[in-house]
This record gives C-alpha cells, sequence and structure tokens, in this order.
C-alpha cells in the first residue's frame, strides 16, 4: 500500500512561518556576531536572543510600509527595548532574504534526496524480482529483440542514481549565504561577520555578491529539479504505455487503499493509468519553471527585483510537484502489477519475427554473404508479417538456409533466454545484488 500522501514536511519549508523563522535565526546569528567583535554589549545580546517575531504586528506595519524585511524587523524590535538598534545592523534586506532561502534550499534538497533513496530502494528491489523474465523490447513502438523485463527497472535505477548525484552537487552549490551589505563590498559590515554567520547556519560562504546571491544557483537547482522531473515522466509514459489494453504487460495498483478505485464514471470496466498520467501533466510544469529560473540570472547592475515575483512561484511550486510525483512514483513501483506470462503472449505473438538478426548473424557466421543472408531473412519476416504465418517454420523449409544451418542448429537459434545471458553482467556493472 502507497503511503499516505503528505505535503505536510514539503510545504513546511516553503511556509511564511518557515521563512519568518529562518529571518529571525538569521537577524540573532548576526547580533551574535557583533557581540564577539565587541559591538554589541553582552546585556544587549541577552536581550536580542529571547527576541521575538509577531506576524499580527507585521501585517499591521507592511500594510503601511508594504516592505517585507522594514516591516519584519521593526515587528521584531516590538519585542525588544533600546537594545532594537542592533537588529539588522550593517546588513541590506537580501543578506536576510537570500541567505534564509538557501536554508530553505537546502531543507527542499534534503527531503528530495530522502525520495530518490526511497525510489532506487524500489526500483532496485524490483529489478531483482524481474532480473529473467523475458519481454518484448521495442523501437519506434515495434517488437525489437527479446529482453529481460528487470533491465528497464535496472535502467531507471541507474538513472536515478545519477539524479541523487545531481542533487548532491547543487546542495552544495545552494547550500551558501551572504552578509555583505548594499552591493556587496562589505562596506557596512566585515566579512567576519558574513563567516561567522555562516558557520552556525552550516552554510558555506558565497566567495563574492553584489546585492544577491548570483540566481544561477537557483536556475541550476530548478534545472535539475527538471531533470529529475523529465525522469519520472519518462517512467511514467513507459508504464501508459505498456498498460494499454493491446499491451498489458503490466499495471499501476487499482482497487487497494490507498489508489483509484473507479476509472470511469460511464465506463465501469476501465482501469486507467492515471496515476502515471498525473505526474507527466505536473512534470511539464516543473520543465516549464526551468525557463522562468534561466531567465532570473540576468538582472541589471548589482540587482534588481525582476527575479523576486518569479522565484516566489517556482521555486516553491518546483520543489513541492517534483516532491509529489516522486511520492507517486515510488509507490506505482512498489505496488505495480507485473504480467509474466502476457509478457511471453506479447513475445509470442510475432511468429518469431525476433529472432531474424539471430539467424542473419548466423547465416553470415557459417559463410554466407551478408548481403544475401538479410535478404533471405527479410524475405521471410515480411512473408511473416503479410501472410500471418510462422517466421521459424519458414526457415525451417528454406532450402538455402539448411544448406548453411542445419535444423537442429536452427531451432536451437529460438530461445528467448538466449537475450539474457548478458542480464547478470549488466547487474554486476550497476552494483544490483
Amino acid at each position: 500500500m502507497i503511503p499516505r500522501y503528505s505535503r505536510e514536511e514539503m510545504d513546511k519549508v516553503w511556509s511564511d512561518d518557515n521563512m519568518f523563522d529562518l529571518w529571525l535565526k538569521i537577524e540573532i546569528a548576526a547580533s551574535e556576531a557583533w557581540h564577539e567583535k565587541g559591538v554589541i554589549s553582552s546585556k544587549d545580546i541577552v536581550k536580542i536572543r529571547k527576541a521575538k517575531f509577531s506576524r499580527k504586528i507585521y501585517e499591521k506595519i507592511f500594510a503601511e510600509t508594504k516592505h517585507d524585511i522594514v516591516s519584519f524587523t521593526r515587528s521584531v524590535g516590538e519585542s525588544l527595548g533600546d537594545e532594537k538598534r542592533w537588529i539588522h545592523h550593517g546588513l541590506t534586506s537580501n543578506d536576510i532574504k537570500d541567505t534564509a532561502l538557501s536554508l530553505q534550499l537546502f531543507q527542499s534538497t534534503e527531503i528530495i534526496l530522502n525520495l530518490i533513496d526511497n525510489l532506487l530502494l524500489n526500483l532496485k528491489k524490483r529489478a531483482i524480482e524481474f532480473k529473467n523474465t523475458p519481454c518484448i523490447g521495442r523501437s519506434h513502438g515495434i517488437h525489437a529483440e527479446p529482453m529481460s523485463f528487470g533491465l528497464k527497472l535496472a535502467l531507471w535505477y541507474a538513472e536515478f542514481e545519477r539524479h541523487k548525484l545531481r542533487l548532491e552537487s547543487v546542495k552544495n552549490r545552494v547550500s551558501v549565504g551572504m552578509l555583505s551589505g548594499p552591493v556587496g563590498n562589505f562596506s557596512s559590515i566585515p566579512p567576519d561577520i558574513e563567516e561567522k554567520v555562516c558557520q552556525k547556519l552550516g552554510l558555506s560562504i558565497d566567495p563574492i555578491t553584489n546585492q544577491i546571491i548570483q540566481r544561477d544557483r537557483h536556475a541550476e537547482y530548478v534545472q535539475v529539479l527538471a531533470l529529475v522531473a523529465a525522469s519520472l515522466e519518462k517512467i511514467a509514459t513507459e508504464i501508459r504505455g505498456l498498460q494499454r489494453t493491446e499491451v498489458r504487460e503490466l499495471e499501476e495498483p487499482f482497487g487497494t487503499p490507498g489508489y483509484v478505485t473507479k476509472g470511469s464514471s460511464s465506463m465501469p470496466h476501465k482501469r486507467n493509468p492515471e496515476l502515471s498520467e498525473r505526474i507527466c501533466g505536473l512534470s511539464r510544469l516543473i520543465r516549464g519553471h526551468s525557463v522562468t529560473a534561466l531567465e532570473n540570472v540576468s538582472l541589471w547592475h548589482e540587482r534588481d527585483i525582476s527575479h523576486s515575483s518569479a522565484e516566489r512561484l517556482i521555486l516553491p511550486d518546483s520543489s513541492i510537484g517534483l516532491d509529489y510525483i516522486l511520492h507517486l512514483t515510488v509507490g506505482i513501483i512498489k505496488d505495480m502489477v507485473v504480467y509474466p506470462d502476457r509478457m511471453l503472449e506479447n513475445l509470442e505473438s510475432n511468429r518469431g519475427l525476433v529472432f531474424s538478426p539471430r539467424v542473419m548473424l548466423k547465416l553470415v557466421e557459417n559463410g554466407l554473404d551478408r548481403d544475401e543472408a538479410y535478404d533471405i531473412v527479410q524475405k521471410h519476416s515480411m512473408d511473416t508479417w503479410d501472410k500471418k504465418l510462422d517466421f521459424r517454420d519458414l526457415l525451417q523449409k528454406d532450402k538455402k538456409v539448411l544448406s548453411v544451418i542445419d535444423s537442429k542448429e536452427l531451432k536451437g537459434l529460438f530461445d528467448y533466454n538466449f537475450y539474457l545471458k548478458h542480464v547478470n553482467e549488466i547487474y554486476k556493472r550497476l552494483g544490483i545484488r
């Protein structure tokens, strides 16, 4: 059963309450650093450590100022006495906002990485389960050669191992703080304050900023999320294709607790791949946000705010959306129903055509010219398609073929297990055991 989805954890990361909590944490950490330099007295820092933020007071002030950081610092100041003069000392708005945003991105990435670990665990488990289950491989939607169904899952497993590395890498690049003053030249606040605050927060310092942390970092974050979403759509699209009535090699979980129990309001027989379709739809939204994130990289001079309104939407939406479709994919992989017998039926439905490459190669290996071998095998393939005959029977009646390959050797070519002989080696490469 798929665990009940809860947006609570990711929603909390992107909530205003978390943002304000982080702003306050950064303001207090900055005051602590000023205290360590001897600027703020011990008496004042004791009181500043107890500073509180009031959303009610903030909203009242914001109605007048229309400036979030000014309203925030004044709200915090309401909980203090004369020592409130040290709140936001030497800082500019984005010293607080961008550093807090970095903490949110760090928190968000941690959640996504945990979900990817869960998906990898389930992909690995099911890849092992279907390691030696033969199915038809398809190219251009047409039967190609037999393969192991487990290899599909192993392929996805390898892809998400790469995504994990990408996310861990981008997590390092977005987990940076800045407290460098109005245009990043440290005129109103020395670099060691920035260093001490970032150390307290568990962030690296951004070596150079202007008035903001540069948006190539945020664009990379959204691009990696978009890439993960694209792979989730890839999985979902394959599941949708294999669930089609004519194929029906697998199905999304249906009718069990936690899953869809009704497929259609008018057709009771329907069992639609609704979850996979949902994943495809939301992945498109996330990919679209990557374009906006790229547009946010170019700003006027040391800073404008054209990026700000856009990223207030794209960063939470991309993070929450990916969190949701990752959760769906974990459940689908864990509980999807696989039909090995149907896979075998589909293998047989082409009446032996999948063996055409192997027969052609054997004809060449036994001395026949490649072009002649190709033409012989193609002719029997076309007759199999057009006349609904069995490819294997046609070959067994072809004197030219039998003059090169004896009947017993020819029959031995028609073995699905031949196509699985290197599966163990592939799994070993991936570290799947």
